[in-house]
């Protein structure tokens, strides 16, 4: 199990690190090369660690709620604003490109994972999972609109330094990562972390810490490093304190 999870996580990294080396459709190449990478660990993990059951559960809230909340959110402009996508991240369905769903999956099991973790009782641990789920959104939004991959037609307010993304984005974020973490802890299938989380749990932090040092480095976004850095960096930096029994 755990040398499947690593050998996945490490073809992510290299893709990652190669993402902000170039430019164009190789970017777009990429990008949709990371998020498929990403699903596959993340339910391949859920299915060797906690069995079919788990997978199942993951692909039904994160992946088709995922899919179902940005057809709606392209159609209506809730939960996340008027909106829609370019063509350069592969075929739609409904106006979705087929990867975003699978990156609401990729995400969603690692931030559920971690908040195992550090939080106790159902309602922390739905809290820390979801707002650092939302918050790696202030990561992602501005590197993919950067890049031309999805825009806003009426994107204010906005984040200071951050423009192109209205701040309601980011709520619509918050409500269905909550909904999702909600779902995911009401199936309990998984209620205690594990030895074989270490993979997982590696994703989240070298999330957090590769896209603080992107956007502030290489992508030229540093208002983006610095919000992400300090929200995301409120689920994930608990991580790095000693477990105490």
């Amino acid at each position: 199990m755990r040398a499947v999870s690593w050998a996945l996580l490490g073809g992510l990294i290299l893709a990652q690190i190669c993402y902000p080396l170039t430019e164009g459709g190789t970017r777009a190449g990429l990008t949709v090369a990371t998020v498929l990478i990403g699903v596959m660990l993340s339910v391949s993990h859920a299915w060797l660690s906690r069995g079919a059951r788990a997978a199942g559960a993951l692909v039904g809230t994160a992946m088709l709620g995922g899919f179902a909340v940005e057809a709606i959110g392209v159609a209506t402009g809730f939960p996340f604003g008027t909106y829609d996508y370019s063509g350069q991240l592969g075929p739609k369905l409904l106006g979705v490109p087929l990867i975003i769903p699978l990156a609401w999956t990729w995400m969603a099991w690692p931030a559920w994972l971690a908040a195992l973790r550090v939080a106790r009782g159902r309602v922390a641990r739905i809290a820390v999972a979801a707002g650092g789920l939302a918050a790696w959104d202030l990561f992602l939004d501005p590197q993919m609109v950067a890049e031309g991959y999805w825009r806003w037609h009426d994107p204010v307010p906005a984040l200071p330094g951050v423009p192109g993304i209205p701040v309601g984005n980011y709520l619509g974020w918050l409500g269905f990562a909550i909904l999702l973490m909600t779902v995911l802890s009401a199936a309990r299938i998984v209620s205690s972390p594990a030895p074989g989380d270490t993979p997982m749990l590696a994703l989240w932090l070298w999330t957090y810490f590769s896209s603080v040092l992107a956007h502030a480095v290489f992508l030229d976004l540093p208002a983006s490093a610095a919000w992400g850095g300090v929200l995301m960096g409120l689920a994930v930096l608990p991580l790095l304190k000693p477990r105490t029994t």
